[in-house]
């Protein structure tokens, strides 16, 4: 399996997913945009992680390179590819095809639960389908509406568009299932100057006091989600 991930900061990283592909014996290639920003030819790649990163997708004429990442995924979706972006990188999908983003009501910055998306389910299709509540870790200030196939996976109090996917081959998270102790406490150490009082964002003390089980709950989630999208490991 070819894994090319998408990496706009060096502080946020596919932490949990790490092992994930490790134990399929793959090790991803990188694109790295705050180095030398090399992206791959489409045909080969069975699998497209976009991470996040503190930057809009709006901000094309600051950083040009999200102009050539938009066309790339729009021309790995075309060709079949498998694509999962998180939190910036969901924001990148629905914009390169073709949904708006735009600030959020509230950002949303912590641990909060999340609810699974029953009524735009599509009936007897289990791929990708959250429990009715999830605690995720979150990190965002915009959001986006649904691209044109989507089907909504997830909602908060304070987002309505949490999670989508497209058919078989697309998924969307506006949070970071694959966070671990270490990646939430680089992104703390990176962007901690977001951490002010308000409704959706917590302290940092309460961010870095959360439990390895929880961590390790969305990890889980994490792991059944790359299984609907890609498939399960060999025995």
């Amino acid at each position: 399996m070819r894994v090319q991930v998408l990496q706009h900061v060096p502080f946020e990283d596919i932490g949990a997913m790490a092992p994930w592909l490790a134990a399929r014996g793959v090790i991803p290639d990188y694109t790295r945009f705050y180095d030398d920003g090399l992206l791959p030819p489409v045909a080969g790649l069975d699998l497209v992680i976009v991470m996040g990163g503190p930057m809009s997708v709006n901000d094309e004429a600051q950083l040009p390179w999200l102009h050539a990442e938009k066309e790339f995924l729009r021309e790995a979706i075309g060709h079949g590819v498998r694509v999962l972006g998180v939190c910036l990188g969901a924001q990148l999908i629905a914009d390169a095809l073709g949904a708006r983003v735009y600030p959020n009501a509230e950002k949303e910055i912590g641990w909060f639960t999340i609810q699974g998306v029953s009524e735009d389910a599509v009936p007897g299709d289990a791929c990708c389908r959250f429990p009715a509540e999830s605690l995720v870790f979150h990190w965002h200030g915009e959001t986006f509406d649904l691209p044109p196939g989507a089907v909504r996976l997830a909602r908060s109090a304070a987002c309505e568009n949490q999670a989508f996917r497209i058919g078989r081959q697309v998924v969307g998270l506006q949070f970071h299932l694959e966070a671990t102790a270490e990646s939430a406490a680089a992104i703390l150490d990176h962007c901690g100057d977001e951490l002010v009082p308000a409704p959706w964002i917590q302290t940092e003390a309460a961010i870095r006091g959360v439990d390895a089980a929880v961590y390790a709950e969305a990890n889980r989630l994490m792991g059944r989600i790359l299984d609907d999208l890609v498939g399960p490991a060999s025995p």
